[in-house]
């Protein structure tokens, strides 16, 4: 993929796509995270706006998950901390939206990306959209994501894939485990069928579906702490002897 990253919002017929894109296989950098979090939270805020798509760039990833150029670069615990941050405020913002998010996954999704993924109200992808959660071969584990992913896959889910971090679990593998909700052959037939679904989501009671994404998220209430807490964990683990050697060969 070429480019540059990006996060642009649509908004037609009360329906915001929210997209985000780098050409590094869709990774996030702490930057384009805290642009995300805002758009999502802006988007909840806004009236007009009765659903939320939230898509991806490009047709082969989803998202890798965190940038590695900025993960390398961390050599002190407070940095750590702001970086594994990033994901967490952006599972916050989809949490804490009124709005209902519906997840486009049209690729592969990695570490952070699952995380992502986790945090959508109802998830759609194609047959490619495999997951890994990868953190555990650099030395780290999915301590932020964790949560999300645990509330989806439930925790011998989460387990499985958190500790099996050398393997892709297909798109089956996670619709069964409940986090995708549906799975199509292409990336058009899914296009055409999230377009469809959000459409039909615009019908109904915006104070309903308010009321019932409340409901669904109940519980996580202490989420803002909880994965503050997580991130200062993965900022620690970072700066491990064991994950500097690990991040260096990686680059090399």
């Amino acid at each position: 993929m070429s480019g540059e990253p990006y996060v642009k919002q649509n908004t037609e017929n009360g329906i915001a796509t929210i997209e985000f894109f780098h050409p590094a296989h869709n990774s996030l950098p702490g930057d384009l995270l805290a642009k995300l979090a805002n758009t999502i939270t802006e988007a909840g805020n806004d009236d007009k706006i009765k659903v939320i798509i939230l898509k991806s760039g490009g047709d082969r990833t989803f998202c890798a998950g965190a940038s590695f150029t900025e993960l390398i670069s961390i050599n002190d615990a407070e940095t750590g901390k702001v970086f594994f941050s990033g994901f967490a405020n952006v599972i916050n913002a989809m949490r804490k939206c009124p709005k209902f998010i519906i997840g486009r996954i049209q690729g592969k999704t990695v570490g952070g990306g699952v995380g992502v993924a986790s945090a959508t109200d109802y998830c759609m992808a194609t047959k490619f959209a495999a997951i890994k959660l990868s953190e555990l071969n650099v030395g780290i584990g999915p301590f932020v994501v964790g949560p999300a992913v645990e509330r989806k896959l439930g925790l011998s889910g989460m387990s499985q894939i958190a500790i099996d971090a050398n393997t892709f679990y297909d798109a089956e593998w996670a619709k069964q485990k409940g986090l995708y909700n549906q799975v199509y052959e292409s990336v058009e037939e899914l296009d055409e069928a999230v377009q469809k679904f959000a459409k039909g989501l615009c019908n109904y009671n915006p104070e309903a579906m308010k009321e019932m994404k409340k409901v669904f998220w109940s519980g996580t209430e202490n989420w803002d702490e909880l994965l503050a807490e997580r991130a200062v964990i993965s900022g620690r683990l970072v700066l491990s002897d064991f994950t500097k050697e690990t991040l260096k060969r990686f680059e090399e």
